[in-house]
């Protein structure tokens, strides 16, 4: 995965939609928009192998409209520049993340010494249960 390639493909590409913004802000939230809405077809960004565009379209599934775009929106701040900005940021990470292939895992077996201290903590525990029992005098 070419990292800078991606970066540079996706403030290429992206297209960014703003709208008015929700929630608490008083007056500023009728007036301004500052939600932002970034779209970017995952097929048109460069830096990515068949194999990492496959894996994140498959993890990105439900983020990813019919038109094959991926929409992340953004409206926590006031500031139209910021909201862009955490949509940008937001959207590279989840591409580089969920296109990253994960490491491959060795099977390993625990050590002699491992299984011994298992059985004997097994051991102790049986024993503190067992004194717990009263015994039947008869």
């Amino acid at each position: 995965m070419n990292i800078d390639l991606l970066r540079q493909s996706i403030h290429a590409y992206a297209e960014a939609a703003f709208s008015r913004s929700g929630g608490p802000g008083g007056q500023n939230v009728n007036k301004v928009s500052t939600k932002v809405t970034l779209r970017v077809r995952l097929g048109d960004l460069a830096g990515l192998s068949e194999t990492e565009l496959e894996r994140a379209k498959s993890l990105l599934a439900n983020r990813i409209s019919n038109d094959g775009e991926l929409i992340i929106t953004s409206d926590e701040e006031r500031s139209q520049r910021t909201n862009l900005n955490r949509a940008y940021f937001r959207m590279e990470n989840l591409i580089m993340s969920s296109a990253k292939l994960p490491n491959h895992r060795r099977p390993t077996k625990p050590s002699k010494t491992a299984k011994e201290k298992r059985l004997q903590a097994k051991k102790r525990q049986a024993q503190k249960k067992a004194e717990r029992t009263q015994k039947s005098f008869t």
